[in-house]
């Protein structure tokens, strides 16, 4: 039990909730209402396997750089908490939970689902080579909406394609600020990522664009569903809490940054799945 409790912890599975929510919006969307439960409770297990996988290759692939950043240096494969071999098993099995939900899903998400392995095992590896890392990070995230949506529709739309837009954004936008913190070790270590290469200011304001372009995709989403006043409500609610997560961080002022990519940006994804659902069936 130690291990599992060990293993949670390594890959933050509470922080599930800043792409679950979007594959249920997503649901709720295409089903214009409640999807059923055999699509919810797949939906949910493809979900968890997906970022299950994700985090898990994320720890094995990043354990020798994290053993070498004072930051990270205390996690659990760095520190023997864990082993590779366990870690690795984790991954092997969370490949096979979101392979069979798809399966159990329907074709098209059977189709696809290795293409979304690569990119769930690939993007971990892309700060090796590319600054654009943080967008193909949030396009992996992105797909969560994508499955949500074939899941129900077996097949893609217009507005998932906006709701995928303002996730990239979204994540690729907090995880600029995040990325700020270990500017002088990604410089030393010959890792790519836009706040080494560019400079934190410039990362702090593209993410502040990032966080523009998020609201936007949000709004042209409600208008192509016709979504109800609860759902404006929450968009002005999460425009609010953008604005307050860039205020907690600055070029010269990074102390209060894990409040900013936690805390923040959890209520974002929660506040969104509620009024879609509240703009949706009011």
């Amino acid at each position: 039990m130690a291990a599992v409790r060990h293993f949670l912890d390594a890959i933050k599975f509470e922080h599930t909730v800043f792409a679950l929510p979007f594959a249920y919006v997503a649901m709720v969307l295409a089903a214009d209402g409640w999807p059923g439960w055999p699509v919810l409770i797949w939906v949910t297990l493809a979900m968890a396997g997906a970022r299950t996988l994700a985090m898990s290759v994320n720890r094995l692939a990043d354990r020798f750089i994290d053993a070498a950043n004072p930051r990270t240096a205390k996690r659990h494969l760095p520190t023997g908490l864990l082993t590779p071999a366990q870690v690795t098993a984790a991954a092997l099995l969370s490949a096979a939970l979101l392979l069979l939900s798809a399966w159990m899903l329907n074709p098209l998400c059977l189709l696809l689902s290795p293409l979304a392995v690569l990119f769930l095992v690939g993007y971990s590896y892309t700060k090796r080579f590319t600054w654009l890392s943080h967008w193909i990070l949030g396009f992996t995230d992105g797909i969560a909406a994508a499955g949500g949506w074939i899941a129900v529709r077996a097949a893609f739309d217009p507005p998932v394609y906006v709701l995928w837009l303002a996730l990239t954004v979204w994540i690729a936008g907090f995880d600029l600020i995040y990325a700020c913190q270990d500017v002088d070790f990604d410089r030393r270590h010959r890792l790519h990522s836009m706040p080494a290469r560019f400079g934190i200011p410039a990362a702090l304001t593209t993410a502040r664009i990032c966080h523009v372009l998020t609201i936007a995709a949000f709004a042209l989403l409600g208008f192509q569903m016709g979504l109800g006043l609860l759902y404006w409500l929450g968009v002005l609610v999460v425009a609010g809490l953008l604005v307050y997560e860039h205020s907690l961080v600055s070029p010269g002022d990074l102390s209060r940054l894990d409040v900013a990519f936690f805390n923040v940006n959890g209520y974002i994804a929660v506040i969104l799945f509620f009024s879609v659902l509240g703009g949706r069936l009011a």
